[in-house]
């Protein structure tokens, strides 16, 4: 099973957002997904409780990162974590996940907590090119905004890839509303939201974003 986590040094990022895009996307695909909510907030699973009966099936779970054992079944696992876990916490997130996705805010303050936060997962959290893959991404972004030019400059100064940016769209919240994702709105309102999806989508799909030890020969 494919195992990507979201997790990020403080709240409001667009963990969540990013999460249950990514499983309504994988769903959307006909593959199995489990949806798995660490967070205590639960916002994961409010939106998979709002999701109608008729939309492609997720499988949700409210879990502990402690006593959580991933199924060994085939398909894809979206992990939602909770913000700004550190120390031996981290260590035991990072085991749980193949893949790590890190969205980021354009704003000093979320700028200088990502660039500590990817320290100490490459230091502490012993990321590595064996066992798990790490990326970066900006959300909520407004483009041709000095801000986002700050943004875009830092994340492509970091040690791991910048994979996409995500522009700042209420197309995400009419989605949210509904139980869906915006692969699961009329194509004709997401246009340019499903350009930008499209980069990360494509980087999750490299080998690039599956450790050594997860490839296929």
């Amino acid at each position: 099973m494919r195992r990507i986590l979201i997790l990020n040094p403080k709240g409001g990022c667009g963990k969540s957002t990013i999460a249950t895009n990514l499983a309504s996307y994988y769903a959307s695909q006909g593959m199995p997904v489990h949806l798995v909510d660490f967070d205590a907030q639960g916002s994961s699973m409010d939106w998979l409780a709002a999701r109608p009966a008729e939309a492609p099936a997720i499988q949700g779970l409210f879990a502990d990162e402690e006593t959580f054992l991933a199924p060994h079944t085939k398909g894809v696992m979206i992990m939602d974590a909770p913000a700004g876990v550190h120390g031996k916490r981290l260590k035991r997130y990072v085991k749980l996940a193949q893949t790590l996705l890190i969205p980021v805010l354009p704003s000093p303050i979320d700028m200088r907590a990502t660039a500590k936060y990817v320290e100490e997962l490459l230091l502490v959290g012993r990321v590595n090119k064996e066992r798990t893959r790490v990326a970066v991404l900006a959300n909520r972004v407004r483009e041709h905004t000095l801000v986002y030019q700050s943004l875009e400059r830092f994340l492509q100064q970091l040690q791991i890839p910048f994979v996409a940016h995500l522009r700042d769209s209420q197309n995400y919240i009419r989605a949210a509303e509904q139980g869906a994702g915006i692969f699961e709105l009329p194509p004709s309102q997401v246009e340019a939201d499903l350009e930008q999806w499209q980069h990360l989508l494509d980087w999750l799909a490299s080998e690039q974003s599956m450790p050594l030890k997860g490839r296929k020969n």
